[in-house]
């Protein structure tokens, strides 16, 4: 199989020192259209509204 596990970290919370959302996806580690790290808008229930999260190695 072609897809890997990866961690969604959230960004924001990070900077103002919050608690940090964490989320699991995956994606394909073959694809030529994602060859950087991953990102993607979720809820953040810590600071209670949509975040950007990035993956993390």
């Amino acid at each position: 199989m072609a897809r890997e596990f990866i961690i969604l970290e959230c960004t924001e919370a990070k900077a103002e020192g919050k608690p940090i959302s964490r989320y699991i996806s995956t994606r394909n580690k073959k694809s030529p259209n994602t060859p950087n790290r991953l990102e993607k808008k979720k809820y953040n229930p810590n600071l209670k509204r949509h975040t950007l999260h990035r993956e993390t190695k």
